[in-house]
C-alpha cells in the first residue's frame, strides 16, 4: 500500500474545516435505537436468544447521522429531511437540537410514521433490526413543502449531500429540480445513492458515490448486463449519468475514482481500516469527508484519503458512529507509520 498524501497536506485539509461554508444535507431521515444486553441463554418460549438489556441509546439516523458526522468534525451543515407528524419526530426533533443541529429544514407530513430503526446487539453481535418505516414516496404537496424549504435555506451553501436510503424522500421530482437549482448556480451537488432508485434520477450530479454491489445494479438497471469489472462500471456510469466525478467504494479493496476534469481514467487507493466492527453509518462519514475535503480545495484522489481514514475510525466502533478532528489525524499518523515500517 502507497499513501499518495502526505501528513502536512493531509493535516492542512482537516484544519480549514471550520472556515467551510455549512453543507446542505437532504434525503431520508430518522431516529437509530441501539438496545444492548448479554444474551447468556435461549428462550424457553423459543429457539431464540433472550437478551437481558443492560443499556438503551438514542442517535441520529439515516441522512441525519450525516450532519451529525459533520458536527463531529466541526463543519457546519443544514440538515433538511420529511418526518411523520407523531411521537418520534418530536423525539427526533429534540435530538437535533441536543446534537446543535438546526430543524429549519424538517417538514413533517401526516400520512407516514418517522423512521425508526431499533438494533438489538451484544458486545459481539447484532441479534436483530426492527425497523419502522414507510416507503411511500411523498406526496405533491410535501414535496413543494420540502423543496420550498431546501430553497430558502440554500443560500450561504456551496454544496448539498443527497442522501438516499430509499424511503420516499428523495422523488425524481425533487431530485431534479435540486440538480437544476445547483447545476445552474456551479455548486456541488453529491449524491450517496440506493440501489432500488433508477439511475436515472442521478442524472447530472457532480459526484457519486455508490459501493460495488450499488454499481453493477446501477449498470445492469442502465441495460448493460453481466459487468462487474470495475473500470467498464465507471465508464458506463459516468457516460449515462453525465458525472463529473465518480467515486466507487470497494470494501476491504479500497476505492475506485474518477475525474472528468483530469482525465478519464479510473485510479484506486487501497483500504485503511485496520479492524472491523460494525460497518453501520460508514458510508455516511464516507461522503461527509468526501465532500468536505474537496470543499476545501483537496483534489479527489486526496479527499479520497481523508474519506478512507474517516471510514476506517467508525467501523472501528459500535452502532451508526461519527469521527472528529483528531481521532481522523491519530489514524493518518497510525497508517502511515505502518506503511513506513513495511
Amino acid at each position: 500500500m502507497t499513501l499518495s498524501i502526505s501528513k502536512e497536506r493531509f493535516s492542512e485539509i482537516v484544519s480549514k474545516f471550520e472556515s467551510l461554508k455549512p453543507i446542505l444535507v437532504v434525503g431520508d431521515v430518522g431516529i437509530d435505537k441501539y438496545t444492548s444486553g448479554v444474551v447468556s441463554r435461549i428462550s424457553p418460549e423459543a429457539p431464540v436468544p433472550l437478551l437481558d438489556v443492560q443499556k438503551e441509546w438514542l442517535k441520529l439516523g439515516l441522512s441525519a447521522n450525516i450532519s451529525d458526522n459533520l458536527k463531529s468534525l466541526n463543519i457546519k451543515s443544514t440538515l433538511c429531511g420529511v418526518v411523520g407528524d407523531d411521537q418520534n419526530a418530536n423525539i427526533f426533533e429534540n435530538l437535533l437540537e441536543e446534537n446543535e443541529i438546526s430543524t429549519w429544514g424538517i417538514v413533517r407530513c401526516e400520512e407516514r410514521p418517522t423512521v425508526f430503526k431499533e438494533r438489538v446487539v451484544t458486545d459481539t453481535q447484532q441479534i436483530c433490526r426492527i425497523d419502522y418505516e414507510s416507503k411511500k414516496p411523498i406526496n405533491d404537496e410535501v414535496q413543494s413543502r420540502l423543496v420550498s424549504r431546501i430553497t430558502d435555506l440554500s443560500e450561504g451553501h456551496d454544496s448539498l449531500i443527497l442522501e438516499d436510503y430509499a424511503k420516499g424522500t428523495l422523488t425524481k421530482e425533487v431530485i431534479e429540480k435540486l440538480v437544476v437549482q445547483y447545476k445552474d448556480s456551479d455548486k456541488l451537488i453529491a449524491v450517496d445513492p440506493s440501489r432500488t432508485t433508477p439511475p436515472e434520477f442521478y442524472k447530472g450530479v457532480n459526484l457519486l458515490k455508490p459501493n460495488r454491489n450499488e454499481a453493477e445494479i446501477m449498470v445492469k438497471a442502465l441495460g448493460y448486463y453481466n459487468i462487474t469489472d470495475v473500470d467498464e462500471m465507471a465508464a458506463i456510469l459516468v457516460k449515462d449519468l453525465e458525472l463529473e466525478k465518480l467515486v466507487i467504494t470497494l470494501g476491504a479493496e479500497g476505492m475506485a475514482l474518477v475525474d472528468t476534469k483530469l482525465d478519464n481514467t479510473v485510479r484506486y487507493i487501497p483500504t485503511v481500516a485496520n479492524e472491523v466492527y460494525d460497518v453501520s453509518g460508514a458510508g455516511d462519514t464516507s461522503i461527509s469527508l468526501l465532500i468536505s475535503a474537496l470543499q476545501t480545495g483537496a483534489t479527489l484522489e486526496e479527499a479520497a484519503w481523508v474519506s478512507n481514514c474517516g471510514a476506517g475510525v467508525v467501523v472501528g466502533k459500535m452502532g451508526t458512529a461519527t469521527v472528529n478532528q483528531e481521532e481522523l489525524l491519530d489514524y493518518f499518523d497510525i497508517i502511515s507509520k505502518k506503511m513506513h515500517n513495511k
